[in-house]
């Protein structure tokens, strides 16, 4: 494909979803881009939801993970599924009772104003941190296919990106985003589904041959229960998957913002569960697809790109989509699913965030109601600029998007855990002016734990376990400055 071509394509995409922008965008109030008003239909909330908690990174880099842990990525969606049934049956029904705007005001209700913000800051930042990887991917991946042959600067075309995201959800938020990560979800779905279909038919295979192969077989181990020093240690990601669910999907005002514009708790609850079994059947199909590139890659002599001198996983795919000389109709379907998985979670993150911000920081629910709206646009551009800078930031960075991200998650979203936890399964009250320092405590010890030397921990590699861990030390904190009295 020429980059002419990639441009239409683009161009016609973003035509659509401007479309749905209008349609739903008439009434841009604070009610509307926040809550959606309610109305939200649970099925559209949960089928969306599949394209926002995959996001780009899923498209990309999950397929190029394969080629070195196969499909253990599985033991960590096994977890997630068990992760979102504590969602359902404990976080949802908490939510709803106390129709909160932002998840975190539960914190002020339980335990006061400072572990609200320290609740809320630890969102903010894990979410910038989130969304910034995943729009790192999409730029660096949009500069690879089309922006570096027209000597566009990466910096231009992290711009170029989050200002198209800006456009269509400035007006009604969180009610476009429902629609509009819908239309996302079915083009990833598509892309996914055709791209296995034509590099099989390339190959020579259906798609029952391609998993009757020696080949696949030779990258489709699940199950690693046999050190327990490695990262893709069984207990490791099931564990540290049941706890990413809950911290980065239940206690994640991004994804929690979306069940909140359902109509009802019971809603929101047949929405999580329809998200999330679907959930587990896609990312077979997307670990499929990554042994196919492996498979396809080696059958006809296919390099993993490099970039500035860094063996780049992630670009396999594109790498293959669109050089690889498999024609024209993959380049667009692959195109497509980029942009679909890319921005259903970059232009819920960017709302999500102007909402946390607007509610936590500014207490805008409490400001003059003439004053709210124009005060929910000025966030939405100051967040869509800090977006941009950190994207382009995230480009001096080394080493796979998918660890990254969830490295840095363990960390900063140990506080949440521990915070709610303690809420929930105590009736202690905290100090509450200390919780900011029992979060901070929690987070250096966590990092400190992960450098201890071989001679302290041996050849034990730490991963995702680290989150409850993080959690954990957050909860035994909060524990030392409480008390039995409660103000209930």
């Amino acid at each position: 494909m020429t980059s002419t071509n990639i441009l239409l394509l683009i161009a016609g995409y973003f035509g659509l979803l401007l479309f749905i922008s209008f349609l739903t965008g008439r009434d841009d109030s604070n009610e509307t881009f926040f809550k959606a008003n309610k109305e939200s239909p649970w099925y559209v909330v949960a089928f969306g939801m599949i394209g926002a908690t995959l996001s780009g990174v899923t498209f990309i880099s999950v397929p190029g993970w394969v080629g070195s842990t196969q499909f253990g990525y599985m033991q960590a969606v096994f977890g997630f599924f068990i992760g979102t049934m504590f969602i359902i049956f404990v976080l949802l029904p908490l939510y709803y009772k106390l129709n909160v705007t932002s998840i975190y005001q539960y914190l002020e209700k339980r335990f006061g104003i400072v572990s609200y913000k320290t609740g809320a800051f630890f969102f903010l930042l894990s979410r910038v941190m989130g969304a910034s990887f995943r729009l790192f991917l999409v730029s660096l991946t949009l500069q690879y296919v089309v922006f570096q042959e027209l000597g566009v600067p990466f910096w231009a075309t992290v711009v170029f990106s989050i200002l198209l995201i800006w456009v269509y959800t400035f007006r009604s938020g969180i009610k476009t985003i429902v629609w509009t990560d819908t239309l996302q979800t079915f083009f990833m779905l598509f892309a996914v589904g055709a791209a296995i279909y034509l590099i099989n038919q390339k190959i020579g295979w259906s798609f029952t041959e391609f998993l009757q192969s020696n080949d696949f077989q030779s990258y489709n181990k699940i199950f690693y229960t046999d050190d327990p020093n490695v990262k893709i240690y069984f207990w490791k990601y099931f564990i540290g998957g049941i706890f990413i669910a809950i911290t980065m999907t239940g206690l994640d005002q991004d994804m929690m913002q979306k069940n909140l514009t359902c109509k009802n708790k019971k809603e929101a609850q047949k929405n999580m569960f329809t998200m999330i079994s679907l959930l587990v059947f896609v990312n077979f199909i997307f670990l499929s697809l990554g042994a196919l590139l492996y498979i396809y890659a080696d059958k006809f002599g296919v390099e993993i790109p490099v970039v500035d001198g860094r063996t780049r996983t992630d670009l396999l795919f594109p790498e293959i989509a669109l050089n690889s000389g498999l024609g024209n109709t993959l380049g667009i379907v692959f195109i497509l699913g980029l942009i679909a998985a890319a921005y259903s979670s970059a232009d819920s993150a960017l709302t999500s965030l102007t909402t946390s911000f607007s509610v936590d920081f500014l207490n805008i629910e409490k400001i003059p109601e003439e004053q709210q709206k124009p005060l929910r646009k000025k966030v939405h551009i100051g967040i869509s600029v800090l977006l941009a800078i950190v994207v382009i930031l995230f480009n001096k960075l080394d080493g796979n998007v998918v660890s990254n991200l969830f490295a840095f998650a363990s960390f900063t979203y140990g506080p949440l855990l521990g915070l709610f936890a303690f809420g929930i399964f105590t009736k202690r009250q905290i100090k509450d002016k200390y919780a900011w320092l029992v979060a901070l405590i929690a987070i250096l010890l966590s990092i400190g734990i992960t450098y201890l030397p071989e001679s302290v921990i041996g050849a034990y590699q730490f991963h995702w376990e680290i989150l409850p861990i993080n959690g954990l030390l957050t909860f035994v904190g909060l524990w030392l400055i409480s008390s039995k009295t409660t103000t209930d």
